[in-house]
């Protein structure tokens, strides 16, 4: 008899370190100097915020379903129960797509940031490479995965925390042979914000993008050994992760670097192999520092592919168990892994990264691409959550009962859900303004993506929007293992 069932054996301390360094990759790293140079450091500041914001009510409307329904589908699977399949369908395909997509920006960077020892390197050898060993480190055991990303995740979040005390002496002037700088740079020439609303509006992409991997907490539920007690436990702690990791970080580097600076990501003349947290470093006279901050770089970017190519395998092989994938993708070894589904999410991810190699115009592209499909999977989040809710204080149950309870209802999803549009539909408004139909097309093509999904499972089993009263929250709590 073929295995369909992936196997309950993360730890606490695993879900805890993947909720908390999940989304310490590339977008931190490296694409937050493109938002400095933007939008300037208020600007910067304002979006990651506002994101930051965003995110804690979705992680929250999270961790109750989550808690009280852990299976590895997560929010797709919540999607099909509480709002409609066909919308379950396009959410799982669609974030199936964005991470398959993501694990091509991650595996780009990683050959970035090597050849910032090795300029002579070949790209897509050092890409490949990494592909092939992480996909090895997925197919042993979901055990192997979470063990590699504790320890990759324990690299960055105590490298963030030295960069955190190095930028704050530095700017103090206790660090350095400037003086200190103090927050000079914040009123340098258009400074605090550069470019008006447009340009903060287009850096919440990017800001989004560096929070992507926050909902990893949803898809390590369905194998967690112990959910109720770690998922709480996880999710609790993002606000402070979200603060400490994002907003102090944006601040420093915003304080240390002047937006105008051609160092920074996105510049005419900026090398996307030099990370702002590197530059910092190199600015308090520390060569060698800023050498082993590129190596920490590097673990946090393999960090982020290795739980982009575990995310996206574990949504392919929920779907195939719901049916709404082909039934191959549902297989696992004798370790409980979906072999398959990782096989095809290696596949499409190696595919997408060929394309990326051409320039870094392409990288540029894909960061927004993923960042707008990331959007789409949080408003999916909220407004399942908004449902989940009424629909068990409609049947009589006591919220006393859940285990964990998401804090500010209904304020929050409506905050997300209402953000997450704006934050969609503005995202590129000089293209709306301008209506350049090709660029609109590529900052547009997840809600394309999302909406041909959705078309065509509607259409073929012609589902409907569930009415509240027809949602069965006790059957949905016995059943949650699939």
């Amino acid at each position: 008899m073929e295995n369909t069932d992936v196997n309950r054996s993360l730890k606490t301390r695993h879900l805890s370190m993947i909720a908390l360094g999940g989304s310490i990759g590339t977008g931190l790293f490296v694409a937050s100097g493109s938002s400095i140079s933007t939008a300037g450091p208020g600007g910067a500041l304002i979006a990651y915020v506002a994101i930051g914001i965003m995110v804690y009510f979705l992680m929250t409307s999270l961790g109750e379903m989550a808690t009280y329904m852990p299976v590895s589908g997560s929010f797709a699977t919540y999607a099909t129960k509480f709002i409609d399949p066909a919308m379950g369908f396009a959410l799982g395909w669609n974030y199936w797509f964005n991470w398959a997509i993501t694990l091509a920006v991650d595996l780009s960077t990683i050959s970035l940031v090597i050849k910032y020892w090795f300029p002579g390197w070949s790209s897509w050898k050092i890409s490949l490479t990494f592909l092939v060993v992480l996909l090895v480190i997925n197919l042993i055991s979901v055990g192997s995965f979470g063990e590699t990303e504790y320890w990759l995740s324990s690299i960055k979040v105590t490298a963030v925390i030295v960069f955190l005390i190095v930028g704050a002496l530095t700017i103090m002037g206790i660090l350095g042979n400037d003086g200190a700088v103090g927050l000079s740079n914040y009123t340098y020439k258009k400074a605090p914000i550069v470019g008006g609303i447009p340009a903060v509006l287009s850096v919440f992409v990017v800001a989004g993008f560096s929070f992507q991997g926050t909902e990893l907490i949803g898809i390590t539920a369905g194998e967690s050994a112990t959910p109720e007690k770690s998922i709480p436990k996880a999710i609790k702690q993002v606000f402070w992760r979200i603060l400490l990791f994002y907003i102090l970080s944006i601040a420093v580097i915003g304080a240390l670097i002047p937006y105008t600076s051609p160092n920074l990501l996105g510049s005419e003349a900026g090398d996307i192999a030099i990370s702002p947290f590197t530059i910092v470093f190199k600015r308090v006279g520390i060569p060698l520092a800023a050498g082993i901050m590129n190596a920490v770089i590097l673990t946090s970017v393999i960090s982020a592919a290795n739980s982009g190519l575990y995310a996206a395998s574990r949504m392919l092989w929920s779907m195939s168990k719901q049916g709404m994938a082909p039934k191959a993708f549902e297989r696992t070894n004798n370790h409980g892994v979906p072999v398959f589904s990782l096989l095809l999410t290696a596949l499409v991810g190696g595919a997408a990264l060929f394309t990326s190699l051409y320039g870094d115009s392409f990288y540029e592209l894909l960061v927004a691409a993923s960042g707008l499909t990331g959007f789409i999977a949080w408003l999916g989040i909220a407004f399942s959550h908004y449902r989940f809710r009424r629909a068990y204080l409609n049947k009589g149950y006591e919220l006393d009962d859940l285990k964990y309870k998401a804090k500010w209802f209904p304020f929050g999803p409506i905050l997300a859900i209402v953000l997450g549009i704006i934050i969609i539909i503005g995202q590129d408004i000089r293209s709306l303004v301008n209506f350049n139909v090709g660029r609109l097309l590529i900052s547009y093509s997840g809600l394309i993506i999302l909406f041909i999904c959705w078309l065509y499972y509607k259409l073929r089993y012609k589902t409907k929007f569930v009415k509240l009263d027809d949602i069965d929250v006790a059957e949905t709590k016995k059943n949650h293992h699939f």
